[in-house]
């Protein structure tokens, strides 16, 4: 039944693809691609489908009165800025546009999950929550989720993203944070007032600091960092007036994130001066797991054995930053898994393999069956 289903649906699924690259979606700003999906998942008869105030679109099934929900997710927002249509084309199998991959393919295999379920009369006994979710990516600052998880807070039992390649998971989550640096001095001319400070060299100097880190040695634990973007000055004749910077810390254990912690707000601290304003923000927190072991190896293993009936490949595993931080963090078991093949995530030039969303949305409705299911 699943085979007939996809084949049915395959020119369906690429439609749907080809609308919603079309269709702008940078992170905060998602509106038109949630009135989309919403008039889509009302057009396949789901009901009780609404647009919540972070621009999630959510499709509750037999939710009302459950303690035990599962959600399932896919974001729709993407790395790219622009508000213009995105850039597509379809050459020798594939689908080139920014963001089909990250993560509008998973989109498209979430709400071809959800019509499986509408059009077989399919209600889990303990809910079910379908989210095309808003603002995953960078400074989104996982927006979309952390409504979904206070809005149905203490009532969410698992956690399934939809959000990497086919035959790779994300079973725990690294960690995040992120800080906006600004470098403010008197400034002048280049000649005449040589020797006031430079916000360019203070700036350099924080980024100089940063690099000396010496990153916590855990063993099975992975920590990094990284300076982004820089921006400042006025012209090559100025010392320059104003100096910025983005910077971040990464740690899939949280013992190493607060080592990181102080070791980044020590050298902001350090960097204090008479001769410059330093102002520091903090634009982005992504909190590590927090799931009892057995409970999220559980989880794991399930999505597993969805994946690999469908691929007869061992899974790779790979911790990320993903949307699953935020209920991981709360003890709910979350897990990130593949449902599309591709390549060039982040770049304008990034592809799917078309064919791939056919095994994608099989292992999406194996997924989704199989943590439904009656214990």
């Amino acid at each position: 039944m699943i085979d007939t289903y996809i084949k049915n649906n395959y020119d369906e699924m690429k439609k749907i693809l080809r609308d919603l690259c079309l269709i702008p979606a940078p992170s905060h700003h998602e509106e038109k691609r949630a009135e989309y999906c919403k008039k889509w998942f009302e057009s396949i008869g789901a009901e009780g489908v609404y647009i919540d105030s972070a621009k999630n679109v959510v499709f509750p099934l037999n939710c009302d009165g459950s303690n035990e929900i599962t959600v399932f997710v896919a974001h729709t927002d993407t790395v790219f800025p622009d508000t213009e249509p995105m850039p597509y084309y379809e050459e020798n199998g594939r689908a080139y546009s920014p963001g089909v991959g990250d993560d509008t393919a998973s989109v498209v295999v979430l709400m071809m999950c959800a019509k499986y379920l509408v059009e077989n009369g399919i209600t889990p006994d303990k809910g079910v929550l379908f989210v095309c979710n808003s603002c995953e990516e960078g400074l989104g600052n996982l927006k979309g989720v952390k409504q979904i998880m206070a809005d149905f807070s203490g009532r969410v039992k698992q956690f399934v993203s939809f959000d990497a390649n086919i035959g790779h998971m994300h079973p725990d989550c690294v960690g995040s944070s992120r800080y906006e640096v600004a470098v403010k001095c008197e400034g002048g001319h280049s000649l005449y007032e040589f020797g006031k400070e430079n916000a360019i060299r203070k700036l350099s100097e924080i980024v100089t600091e940063i690099y000396n880190i010496k990153v916590p040695d855990k063993e099975g634990k992975k920590t990094t960092y990284n300076v982004g973007i820089i921006e400042g000055g006025t012209s090559v004749n100025t010392i320059a007036q104003s100096a910025k910077m983005l910077c971040e810390y990464r740690s899939d254990d949280a013992e190493c994130l607060e080592i990181m912690r102080d070791k980044f707000v020590k050298i902001f601290e350090n960097a204090k001066c008479d001769e410059a304003e330093i102002e520091v923000k903090i634009i982005g927190e992504r909190p590590c797991s927090n799931v009892d072991e057995a409970k999220q190896t559980g989880l794991v293993k399930k999505c597993e054995n969805a994946m690999m009936r469908v691929t007869k490949e061992t899974v790779n595993h790979q911790n990320a930053s993903t949307d699953c931080n935020v209920p991981a963090s709360m003890g709910i078991p979350s897990v990130c898994i593949g449902v599309f093949k591709g390549g060039g995530m982040h770049t304008r030039e990034e592809y799917i393999e078309l064919d791939s969303l056919k095994p994608g949305l099989e292992i999406g409705i194996n997924t989704v069956l199989d943590l439904t299911a009656k214990d």
